[in-house]
């Protein structure tokens, strides 16, 4: 059994900060204390000297599409080169999705697991529920003996066959989900609102065309709605990228009447405003949702500074830089960017220049918090003794710019190009294995694990 002492770092938890000593034995944490005499430990055990770093839970990112199969292509990062970026951002575990072909969940389910074999780090699945069936309860009680947690809805996209469009349907799924205890997440746009636009639109289809076209009112008016039949069924609904100030006063409304919303957002939408879909580089910046204004990024600034929102995750999708060049029209544009390896450090510099927010709550934020959630605690997302020695030595004082050149995304770009930032994960563990140190990538293809997850 491989031992492993890391010795002398500031270990972050959600609730504290002290410097203690980390144990590692194989794949499991097996001591965290004040001191722990290395001569005690077997003669082979390896020794890091963490001095001047801090030792976080592996990140979780929750939001992720890798090797995504959309509009005739495929996104720009495989498994593999999922699972490279992010390590080197410090990234031990990601939530990604599984499509629904309307026939079978658990074939769905399963064609999904198959095709994420390549992972080099761990990952678990949402499922995607796009048409209601007459055994639809059977069918989500299948996938949940398979450790899925959560189902993905959408309110849009009803011409791509994602919307479950009757409310009695939805409303009948959503109360499958209740019964087995599983998370509805929510893709929050109105339909009708945006067709409604679209049919009298007069205007041209530019990138920044595309915030006119999928307006803040729409994501407002969707969580309205499905904040509904969560109140009506008395259950919680996550809403995954909460892009608007409209959608933050929704979810206001709706927790101010008792319902229980978590809401995600992303930051893009923290970080990023409009103006970038302007000029020749516009298709670059071009996600649905859309980016929105300055006050909207205050906004969701301010929610997560407050504690409204519950998880940062990245919604990674990344087509490569010629392919969202392809064309300059928002409704052909591939829609996506990648976003993995920049959570830590974008959500680290946001703490520090805001003032307001401690490390260990962007510990909450991209580790503790989603694992909680979506049922990885304490495996994941935890220091704890004796569960999955998933740890990141992170450099909270590093300052570094982000460009094409120091990331390692496939699609050969950043949205953040040229933002100064300040932290980097160092050295990544995955289960007591090193799989990132030092700036070389060690991670093993088919070495990551799917997670049955705890509901």
């Amino acid at each position: 059994m491989a031992y492993t002492l890391i010795k002398g770092g500031l270990v972050v938890d959600t609730e504290w900060m002290r410097h203690m000593d980390i144990l590692i034995e194989g794949a499991k944490i097996r001591r965290v204390a004040p001191s722990i005499d290395l001569s005690k430990l077997p003669p082979d055990t390896t020794t890091i000297d963490a001095s001047g770093l801090c030792v976080l839970p592996g990140i979780i990112d929750a939001h992720t599409h890798y090797h995504l199969v959309s509009r005739g292509t495929v996104t720009a990062d495989s498994f593999e080169e999922g699972s490279r970026l992010a390590a080197f951002g410090g990234v031990t575990t990601v939530v990604d999705f599984a499509d629904d072909d309307k026939k079978s969940l658990q074939a769905s389910f399963d064609a999904r697991r198959r095709e994420m074999a390549p992972m080099a780090i761990d990952y678990t699945l949402h499922q995607g529920v796009y048409a209601y069936r007459k055994d639809i309860a059977e069918e989500l009680s299948s996938i949940a003996s398979s450790g899925v947690g959560t189902l993905k809805i959408f309110t849009t996209y009803r011409d791509v066959g994602y919307l479950v469009e009757k409310r009695d349907e939805l409303l009948s799924i959503f109360r499958e989900a209740k019964r087995l205890g599983l998370m509805v997440t929510v893709h929050s746009e109105d339909d009708s609102i945006i067709t409604e636009i679209g049919r009298n639109w007069k205007g041209g289809y530019k990138p920044v065309d595309h915030a006119s076209l999928r307006p803040a009112e729409a994501e407002a008016e969707a969580i309205r709605y499905v904040g509904g039949i969560a109140e009506e069924l008395d259950m919680p609904v996550y809403i995954v990228h909460l892009s608007s100030k409209a959608g933050l006063e929704a979810v206001r409304e709706l927790r101010s009447r008792g319902v229980r919303l978590f809401v995600e957002t992303t930051p893009h939408y923290l970080f990023l405003d409009k103006s970038k879909l302007e000029g020749d580089k516009g298709p670059l910046y071009v996600m649905t949702p859309p980016l929105r204004t300055k006050e909207d990024n205050e906004a969701l600034q301010e929610a997560v500074l407050n504690g409204e929102i519950q998880v940062i995750a990245t919604d990674h999708c990344s087509f490569t830089y010629e392919q969202k060049l392809e064309s300059d029209d928002c409704r052909t544009i591939y829609p996506g960017i990648p976003g993995t390896e920049e959570l830590l450090p974008l959500v680290n510099t946001f703490a520090i220049s805001s003032g307001c927010l401690s490390l260990s709550q962007v510990v909450n934020l991209i580790s503790t918090g989603p694992a909680k959630l979506f049922g990885l605690y304490p495996e994941k997302g935890s220091l704890m003794e004796n569960t999955d020695a998933d740890l990141v030595l992170f450099d909270p004082d590093y300052s570094w710019t982000l460009s094409k050149d120091t990331l390692h995304s496939a699609s050969g770009y950043t949205a953040y190009e040229g933002m100064t930032v300040t932290g980097k994960a160092v050295m990544t563990y995955l289960r007591g294995r090193l799989v990132m140190g030092d700036g070389i990538y060690l991670g093993i293809p088919g070495d990551g694990r799917y997670i049955k997850v705890k509901r």
